[in-house]
Order: structure tokens, then C-alpha cells, then sequence
């Protein structure tokens, strides 16, 4: 499982996690919701080891193992992967190269790439002139390849549209295969992801903080109405004989 307990995360003298809590069980999707700047790729990029995001208090636990403080490369070979919302171009690294170098045995290039609409892609630098859809779909090879028990995913529909937004969605699922233990964490603030991907549950990020761990439409439902300041200070509990939503 991942566990987070009590994580502050600051980034250039700046809080942007305070005391954070959760825990995503093995075969469980956890979908992540909150207004821009409030925190949520920080989280992940903690999550992930990146140095710019330093931890001031708390501990991560990555399948019973204290992670806090490893390398990205010793998160990753773990079995931790991201798919991020807006990567680097990588010149003078081949897409096929980065491939070749985090496959798992058995990894089918040619069959996956025709799969994602990427053949043509191989040969290129890494995001080098790439569309938005065509960013997310290279990462989602990636995170094929290397075949991750965790994967971290900000804002999968960001950038894509419609047609690809189906294509992103399906390989989601089948790197979330929950009968292998496979989790999953998504940001997301528009929830289209939700039609191909079902999350376990959900939570809401706000100013660094944890609110609202539930169902994650159920939330979904209560920001498109109420906002997020109505679901986290849980207005519609206090009306009663009301649903929240």
C-alpha cells in the first residue's frame, strides 16, 4: 500500500503540504480534486522524490517500506511511476530509447506503440514538438513499459481532446489492473477521466490540506454544484434532512 501520515511539503521557503494523511490500499484508485495552486501535483511530486519538494514533517510508506528521503530512481525501481501533466522535451533521447531502458521482459514496442498511435513517434526526441496529445500518450507508454504498482497521474485530460481522451483513458485502466494490486492516484478537475477509469475514492486538496475523503462522484457532484469551499467547510451537513450534494 501507500501510506502518507502527517506530510508538510515546502517548495522554495514555501509551505504547500500541511499535515497531510492518506492511505491507498493495494487494487485501489484514488482520485485527487482541488483548485489550481492548491497543492496537488506538489503531492505527487513528493510522493515521487523530486528534491525542489522538501519534507518538513511526516513519512511516506511504500509497501510497508519507509520511503522518505530515497532517491527518484529507488522510488521508481520500487515500482513507482508518473505520469506527468507537463513533462521536459528530452533532446537526444529517442522515445524508443527511453523505452528500451525501463521495459519490463515481454514489453511489446512495436504492438503498444500501434496500440497508442505513437509508431511514427519512436524515432523522435522525447516530446520534441509533440501536441498535447501526443505528450500523454508517450507517457503513458512509459509508464506501460516500466509497468508500476503505483502510478501517479496529473491531469491526464489536460491537453487531450475528446478522441484521445477515450484512447488516454482505456490504457489508464490497464495499468490500474486491480486483480495485479495495482494502484493509482489522479488529479483531476474536470473528472471526464472518471468515464473509463472508476476510482475507489476520493479526497479534496485545499491550501495544502486534506478535506472530504469519500466517494469520489459523490464529490465530483458537490464541487460542479456547491464549489469547493462549500465541500470542505461540509456546509450541507449541517442542514438536516439534506444531502450534501
Amino acid at each position: 500500500m501507500l501510506k502518507i501520515e502527517n506530510l508538510t511539503v515546502k517548495i522554495a521557503g514555501k509551505e504547500v503540504i500541511q499535515d497531510v494523511s492518506l492511505t491507498i490500499e493495494k487494487g485501489e484508485t484514488m482520485a485527487l480534486l482541488g483548485p489550481n495552486g492548491s497543492g496537488k501535483t506538489s503531492l505527487i511530486m513528493a510522493i515521487m522524490g523530486f528534491s525542489d519538494y522538501s519534507i518538513v514533517k511526516g513519512d511516506i510508506y511504500f509497501n510497508g517500506k519507509r520511503i522518505t528521503g530515497m532517491d527518484v530512481d529507488e522510488r521508481a525501481r520500487m515500482g513507482i511511476g508518473i505520469m506527468f501533466q507537463r513533462p521536459p522535451t528530452i533532446t537526444g533521447v529517442r522515445v524508443r530509447q527511453m523505452i528500451e531502458l525501463i521495459k519490463k521482459e515481454g514489453f511489446e514496442i512495436e504492438k503498444e506503440a500501434g496500440n497508442l498511435k505513437l509508431k511514427e513517434f519512436l524515432s523522435r526526441d522525447i516530446n520534441s514538438g509533440f501536441s498535447g496529445g501526443e505528450i500523454k500518450r508517450s507517457e503513458l507508454i512509459q509508464l506501460l513499459a516500466s509497468s508500476p504498482q503505483l502510478s501517479l497521474f496529473d491531469e491526464p485530460e489536460s491537453g487531450v481532446d475528446l478522441e484521445n481522451i477515450a484512447l488516454v483513458g482505456k490504457v489508464m485502466d490497464r495499468i490500474l489492473k486491480k486483480d495485479d494490486g495495482n494502484m493509482g492516484l489522479i488529479i483531476t478537475h474536470t473528472g471526464f477521466i472518471f468515464d473509463y477509469v472508476k476510482p475507489d475514492k476520493g479526497c479534496i486538496l485545499v491550501g495544502g490540506r486534506l478535506h472530504c475523503v469519500g466517494d469520489p462522484m459523490a464529490i465530483l457532484k458537490t464541487v460542479k454544484k456547491r464549489g469547493y469551499e462549500w465541500c470542505i467547510t461540509c456546509e450541507g451537513e449541517k442542514l438536516k434532512g439534506k444531502s450534501r450534494t
